[in-house]
C-alpha cells in the first residue's frame, strides 16, 4: 500500500477511535473534556445532538483560523467531520450506565482511547485538528506561550459548558492532567521516525 494511503488509513482509524472515546467518557458521567464539556452544554441548550454539536462547534472554531491565517490540510476537515458522527454512533449504541465501577472503568478506557487516537492522527501529518490549530494560530500571532493559550481557552469553553449543564467534574480535572503524558508516550508510536542512515551507529548508551 502506497505510504500516502497508510497515512490516511491511520487518520481515519485515529478519528473513528477518538470520536468512540469521547462517546465512553460522555456515558461515564464523571465528567469530560473541556471542549466536550462546551459541545455537550450547547447540545442541552439547543437540543442538537452531541455529534453534530461536536461538528459544529469544529467548524465555527475552523472559520476563526481565517483572521489567524492558519492553512488547514484534509485531515483538519475530516476531523472535524469523523470525531463528532463516530461520537455520536457510540451515543447511540450505548445506554447510560448506573454502576460507579463500570462508569470509572468507561472513563479510563475513553481516556486511554484518545490519547491512543491523537497520536495516530497527529502522526498520519495530514493536517492539525481545528482546536490545534486555533492554539497555534494565536501562539504564532500573539508570541504568548502555548500553555496560557490553551489553559485561556479551555478555561472559557469549560465555563459556558458548564453554565449550558455540560458535565464538569473529577474526570475533567483529571483528563486535563493526564492526557498530555498519555499522548507524548502516544505520539512516540505511531510518529515515523527517519530512516537511519547507512553506516550510521547508534548512539552509545550513558
Amino acid at each position: 500500500m502506497p505510504r500516502l494511503a497508510l497515512r490516511y488509513t491511520q487518520l481515519m482509524v485515529g478519528l473513528l477511535v477518538y470520536g468512540a472515546g469521547i462517546a465512553l467518557m460522555v456515558r461515564a458521567e464523571v465528567g469530560i473534556s473541556p471542549w466536550d464539556v462546551l459541545a455537550q452544554g450547547l447540545s442541552k441548550a439547543t437540543g442538537v445532538d452531541f455529534g453534530l454539536m461536536t461538528i459544529l462547534i469544529g467548524a465555527v472554531v475552523l472559520m476563526l483560523w481565517i483572521p489567524l491565517r492558519q492553512k488547514p490540510g484534509m485531515g483538519t476537515v475530516l476531523n472535524i467531520i469523523f470525531v463528532g458522527a463516530s461520537a455520536q454512533v457510540v451515543l447511540w449504541l450505548m445506554p447510560t450506565q448506573s454502576d460507579i465501577w463500570l462508569r470509572i472503568f468507561l472513563f479510563a478506557a475513553g481516556m486511554v482511547l484518545i490519547a491512543t487516537a491523537t497520536g495516530l492522527y497527529i502522526g498520519a501529518d495530514l493536517g492539525p485538528g481545528p482546536r490545534d490549530g486555533l492554539m497555534t494560530g494565536l501562539r504564532a500571532r500573539t508570541g504568548w506561550p502555548i500553555w496560557i493559550i490553551r489553559t485561556g481557552i479551555e478555561v472559557v469553553v469549560v465555563t459556558i459548558g458548564w453554565l449550558l449543564g455540560g458535565d464538569v467534574g473529577i474526570g475533567t480535572l483529571v483528563f486535563a492532567l493526564g492526557i498530555g503524558p498519555l499522548v507524548h508516550v502516544t505520539m512516540r508510536w505511531f510518529t515515523p521516525r527517519p530512516p537511519r542512515m547507512q553506516g550510521s551507529e547508534e548512539p552509545a548508551a550513558a
